[in-house]
């Protein structure tokens, strides 16, 4: 019996003919993000602004939910409230300019005795296990180690990418994954969902996993110039459609894991997780419709001198068309 293919293993799609509208929604979703970016700015969490924390035991798993309606009736309709370990602990945040969390320890003190008191009931008391300020200088510190890290990231691939193919790949890979990047991080500014640490490192992990997508295509490109004897563009199209298969088996495998993480994993990881989907489904079609066709355009275009090295195959160079 023939195995069940979702995909067919050869495909002959002609992608490049698709770059001109691939290009255009391209730029109108980066025009989107960096205008949402720009006017709507970023709903920072306590991670960046600075605020309190305040952990929370119970001796009964707590319903969260319920939690914030409390605490909303006692006048902290903004706080922040996650669950995590056996669900019997909360913690609460108050970002700063809220009532409470301003760093005054007495003030804090008794914001904490407040929350407490809201959250808990005659039959589920619970008891404050720490309660912290967090200053905004942390925050801002926390903004430029993220900062850094995507810098870090975006020189290392193309340091990388540079040393493995040529400066037009690494160019090209380098520019597709940030516009995912920039994608992603537009939708939380247009959406208005917090923007937290876990968000952070969910945007570094796009960058990843699109870098990965296209090097996967641009090993491919450069494996079949040496056995193909047509155009760069048909070897580029040849090469997409060959490793269509994979990238969307594992785009798909990667969408259910995080998709798993944000129904499962908890407030805490949701924006994470969320990052991760917009960025897997972004990456995968930048993958397809955007990174390889930017080798045919411009200064970017691939020809056999990019892709033939040049000191042993010279004779073999002159042949190709």
């Amino acid at each position: 019996m023939k195995p069940f293919t979702l995909i067919p293993n050869v495909t002959n799609i002609d992608f490049l003919r698709l770059r001109g509208a691939s290009f255009v929604v391209s730029i109108i979703l980066l025009a989107v993000s960096v205008g949402a970016i720009a006017f709507n700015g970023f709903n920072f969490a306590l991670d960046f602004t600075g605020g309190t924390v305040t952990e929370l035991r119970f001796e009964q798993p707590v319903d969260v939910n319920d939690a914030r309606k409390r605490l909303a009736d006692a006048g902290y309709g903004s706080a922040e409230v996650l669950t995590f370990g056996s669900g019997n602990d909360l913690l609460v945040r108050l970002q700063s300019g809220e009532e409470g969390a301003d760093g005054d320890l007495e003030t804090n003190d008794r914001t904490a005795r407040q929350i407490t008191n809201a959250v808990s009931t005659p039959d589920n008391p619970g008891t404050v296990m720490r309660s912290d300020f967090v200053g905004p200088q942390v925050g801002k510190e926390l903004a430029l180690n993220g900062i850094w890290a995507l810098i870090f990231v975006v020189v290392g691939f193309l340091v990388y990418i540079s040393t493995r193919f040529e400066r037009k790949f690494a160019i090209a890979a380098v520019l597709t994954s940030l516009q995912d990047s920039v994608i992603v991080v537009g939708w939380f500014a247009l959406s208005g969902h917090e923007f937290d640490l876990t968000v952070l490192a969910g945007i570094l992990s796009v960058v990843g996993f699109s870098i990965n997508d296209t090097i996967v295509v641009f090993d491919r490109i450069r494996e079949n110039f040496r056995t193909m004897r047509t155009s760069p563009s048909a070897i580029i199209n040849a090469s997409i459609n060959q490793t269509l298969s994979r990238t969307i088996i594992t785009s798909v495998a990667s969408f259910l894991t995080v998709f798993a993480l944000y129904i499962y994993g908890g407030g805490s990881l949701q924006g994470m997780a969320e990052a991760m989907m917009i960025g897997v489904v972004i990456g995968t079609m930048s993958s397809i419709f955007v990174a390889s066709p930017l080798l045919t355009i411009g200064f970017l275009k691939v020809t056999k001198q990019d892709l033939m090295p040049k000191a042993r195959d010279e004779e073999a160079l002159a042949r190709r068309p």
